[in-house]
């Protein structure tokens, strides 16, 4: 190579190195696998106030609801809708038992949350959220959004068992 070129390779204006999306960009469209099952997403519900999406995935008829939460560590949990009610929203209690097991209130919050796709409310809006564990590590999630109530009980997910593939 001539010195020449040498200088001027110097001088070039290199292409910045392509940084990764955040895992709170997948959407509708999109492919995850979740423990060796692949699910493709049909609806996100974003929560402005903190780092967490909330996806609708979609496996045949199987629907089932994954949060990704970026704290100081990604956080992944899975979710299955089960069936259940609640007198009132302003009793939650801070202990629940529901099929021989405890759990036990670790947090409650609510936002404003923005949805896009399928998902359990069709609506933006301002949303209650309540999470709940287990002395077995079994979670339940309790969120309320203009007068309707949704029950999710599921398990955290380890990060080796998450695979993102992006849509076109």
């Amino acid at each position: 190579m001539s010195v020449w070129k040498r200088i001027q390779n110097i001088f070039a204006k290199h292409e910045p190195p392509h940084e990764e999306e955040s895992l709170l960009a997948i959407g509708p469209g999109d492919v995850i696998e979740v423990s060796l099952e692949t699910y493709q997403v049909t609806g996100k519900t974003r929560n402005l106030n903190r780092n967490a999406v909330m996806l609708t995935l979609q496996d045949g008829n199987r629907v089932r609801y994954f949060l990704i939460e970026e704290r100081e560590r990604t956080v992944y949990q899975l979710y299955d809708v089960i069936d259940g009610r609640l007198d009132s929203v302003d009793e939650i209690p801070s202990t629940i038992e529901l099929d021989d097991a405890t759990y036990h209130l670790e947090e409650q919050f609510s936002g404003k949350v923005t949805a896009t796709g399928s998902t359990a409310f069709q609506s933006s809006g301002e949303q209650h959220i309540w999470q709940f564990q287990s002395d077995d590590r079994r979670l339940l999630r309790i969120e309320w959004q203009d007068g309707r109530i949704m029950l999710y009980e599921g398990e955290s997910i380890l990060p080796a068992d998450v695979q993102i593939i992006r849509g076109t």
